[in-house]
């Protein structure tokens, strides 16, 4: 994959990382993508459900660090976290309600939930529920 290959060579991230997330969501969770730049969400669910897409690619360090920050101002009904490893090979999908989100991010006392909107993907697991692969 050239994102790879960019990193590699580069040690820079080639910033694809979100794009590649939203593909994977909506091929392994059987998602319909929206229109570049929809407001608040990325893909529609087989039931309707709006879905904000965010993904992370595993450090080389194995740290995930922060889920890339989360549009709350929008609508979306869910949060799918997809997470890659160096390859930008699909890990797990994670996902977590709007309720969840908001009511995490709304917290006091940490500058990342509260201004920058983000989260570590420890917390977002913490709060969500693993939709892939499923059974492992």
């Amino acid at each position: 994959m050239l994102a790879k290959e960019y990193y590699d060579l580069t040690e820079k991230p080639l910033g694809v990382t979100g794009e590649i997330a939203e593909v994977e969501a909506a091929r392994l969770l059987n998602l319909e993508l929206e229109q570049a730049r929809s407001a608040g969400y990325d893909a529609i669910g087989k039931s309707g459900e709006c879905v904000q897409i965010k993904g992370r690619r595993k450090a080389k360090d194995g740290n995930w660090g922060m889920v890339p920050s989360i549009n709350t101002d929008k609508h979306f009904d869910t949060v799918a976290l997809v997470l890659m490893n160096e390859a930008y090979d699909t890990l797990e999908i994670w996902t977590a309600t709007r309720d969840q989100v908001v009511c995490t991010l709304n917290k006091p006392g940490s500058k990342a939930r509260n201004e920058r909107r983000a989260m570590s993907v420890t917390k977002f697991k913490q709060i969500g529920t693993r939709v892939w692969p499923l059974g492992t």
